[in-house]
């Protein structure tokens, strides 16, 4: 879609629908002044440049303000669910529980609020955690639980009246007060104010025990004993005995974010609520935010009077207006800079992260590893790079020359299909050569009928060793997709093209045009660096194995100040002693694990071995 087929849009409030295709809409936003946000979709790149490039047409609803706007825009998400809009992974409908409007309530599970006069409570995360609360709350507290909805009158009093667990309003047996009074004690729980609950269980159970009436002291015990085991008698977080307030943390890497909202009640952590999104590759931190803010608070029933963000969300002064109307009291929003407050997001972020990571890990154990479909995305490949081959060269200034090749599929190593290669012709380093002759040993030779084609090469490298590997491709006339990857910045080398042809431009070879730096939590690099660490690692041993005990000392044993681990940082760094001999002082302790006295040291040892005449290239 271009510019000049907008409609005509006015500078008013409003929300605005891109429309793809088969018009279905594809992002969904709300602005203050519809023309001026719209125009700058249109000159912005990344996300913004994908869903203008590809919408069909754009229509707009005005608002009388942009707090209308904002709540317009939630409704119009969640019904739409739109492609480039951050949205949950899932689209349930979380469950809540429901305390029925009548004279002796029951305690219900619904997926639905209705206007009916009843209580809610929730959202809860999933079915099991609301069952969990309900089952509890059911052996704590005698309220009615199989009667129907409205209660119904029945002949003879059910199993939990002879249990004990319910106080018969259905069979006329029921004392209204102490009916209510379990009543009340279950919507202080529910509402978050289990301190008062659990103080007056102490207190009746104090005054039964006193009148000698033992049977009713032991029910409130075991009430209280289970009531402190679901709301806990300490907490690591407190801020003061009479703060409510919720406070959320998140994380994001690639398309992928959690959110977690943890939910303080009277000073205490009292839950949490953690939520995964998918389309968050472009989002600011703010706009990850703003997605859960919008699906968590619409639907919340309870809302305290503080609510702290880990950053700032530019809506937030229109939420704290609408959840202010709707609670019917002050609700505030704030970033806390310092102080207590801070140490609570600084809790709720290190969880997100966490909770993200066991995500992400989940899906890569089920083999459905997120990075493949970045890669796909990344790369223009027609479809997810399910098997992964990488390649890597090892050697000993020279020595023992090996390359490796590993094997993932659906981003999990397959061991027993990795393959070692012993370079043959090669007596000094060449890490072009090596790959060259790896990549065509592997797509001529006999494991070119073994092993199937990879989706995706990997080469543990920079450009050189990259284009070494496209022409061993080239000369086999082999259309592999392949990539680099080097190790200081962890840049992705590209080749010029995919497809077909993708190593050819109108019949003129383009070979490697473009370089990409990825955050380090981008599904996409995470899937690339597990396959070049573990080429690497098995490039390594191999070469380890081959060069035995006797090969494995360096010229450098038995120079002081230079361990194992400095020898290997050094092998690390310079491919050759010739190289090494030439480089200064201070390049040499610019090494990790290297120091100006340690640089010297080596210098030194160059200098007399090059005095005696000792080859450099030994």
């Amino acid at each position: 879609m271009l510019p000049d087929d907008l409609p005509v849009l006015p500078t008013t409030p409003g929300v605005y629908i891109f429309r793809g295709k088969t018009d279905v809409p594809i992002y969904i936003g709300k602005a203050n002044n519809l023309r001026s946000r719209v125009n700058q979709h249109f000159k912005a790149g990344g996300k913004s440049g994908r869903f203008t490039a590809e919408a069909t047409s754009l229509e707009f609803i005005s608002a009388r303000n942009e707090v209308e706007a904002l709540v317009l825009e939630a409704n119009l998400i969640k019904q739409h669910r739109p492609h480039y809009n951050v949205l949950l992974k899932d689209d349930k409908h979380y469950p809540f529980l429901k305390l029925t409007n009548e004279a002796f309530p029951m305690l219900v599970i619904t997926r639905r609020v209705l206007k009916d006069g009843a209580s809610y409570y929730g959202p809860y995360p999933d079915a099991g955690a609301v069952r969990r609360v309900k089952n509890l709350v059911d052996t704590m507290y005698p309220l009615r639980k199989n009667s129907g909805l409205p209660m119904q009158h029945k002949p003879r009093p059910c199993l939990n009246f002879h249990l004990g667990r319910c106080l018969g309003p259905c069979v006329d047996r029921a004392d209204p007060a102490e009916y209510a009074a379990a009543v009340n004690d279950v919507r202080a729980l529910l509402e978050g104010r289990a301190g008062t609950v659990i103080a007056g269980l102490r207190d009746s159970m104090k005054e039964a025990a006193q009148k000698q009436d033992f049977e009713q002291a032991m029910r409130l015990r075991d009430r209280l004993q289970a009531t402190e085991k679901l709301f806990g008698t300490e907490q690591s977080a407190y801020v003061s005995d009479e703060t409510d307030l919720d406070f959320l943390g998140f994380s994001q890497a690639g398309e992928y974010a959690m959110v977690q909202l943890f939910r303080m009640r009277g000073g205490r952590v009292l839950g949490r609520d953690k939520r995964f999104l998918t389309g968050a590759g472009d989002a600011a931190g703010g706009e990850v935010i703003g997605a859960f803010v919008q699906d968590y608070y619409a639907q919340a029933t309870h809302v305290p009077p503080l609510i702290l963000l880990p950053t700032e969300y530019e809506d937030a002064p229109l939420w704290t207006e609408v959840l202010s109307e709707r609670a019917g009291k002050r609700v505030e929003m704030r970033t806390p800079k310092r102080g207590d407050k801070l140490e609570l997001i600084e809790m709720a972020q290190r969880n997100a992260v966490t909770g993200l990571e066991s995500e992400l890990s989940l899906l890569e154990k089920r083999g459905d590893h997120p990075g493949l479909d970045a890669l796909r995305e990344m790369l223009a490949l027609p479809e997810r790079p399910w098997r992964i081959e990488g390649y890597d060269n090892s050697n000993l200034f020279g020595t023992n020359i090996v390359s490796g090749m590993v094997v993932f599929e659906g981003g999990r190593a397959r061991r027993g299909e990795h393959r070692r290669f012993k370079v043959k012709g090669l007596d000094h380093p060449d890490d072009y050569t090596a790959m060259n002759q790896t990549v065509s040993r592997r797509f001529s030779g006999s494991l070119a009928d073994k092993l199937p084609l990879p989706d995706l090469l990997l080469i543990d490298g920079g450009r050189g060793q990259v284009n070494a590997a496209l022409d061993a491709l080239k000369a086999l006339d082999l259309h592999v997709p392949l990539v680099g990857l080097a190790k200081r910045e962890e840049r992705i080398i590209l080749p010029g093209r995919y497809g077909a042809q993708w190593w050819l431009e109108d019949g003129t070879e383009v070979g490697v045009n473009r370089e990409l730096l990825l955050p380090h939590a981008h599904p996409a690099l995470r899937v690339l660096i597990g396959v070049r660490d573990e080429v690497h690692n098995y490039a390594i041993t191999y070469h380890r194995k081959l060069r035995g005990e006797a090969m494995f000392k360096s010229v450098f044993d038995g120079l002081p100040g230079i361990g194992p681990k400095r020898q290997d940082a050094l092998l690390e760094s310079f491919t050759s002693l010739e190289e090494l001999g030439a480089a200064s002082i201070e390049q040499i302790a610019q090494v990790p694990g290297m120091n100006l006295s340690a640089a010297r040291a080596v210098k030194d040892f160059l200098a007399t071995r090059a005095a005696n005449e000792a080859p450099l290239d030994a």
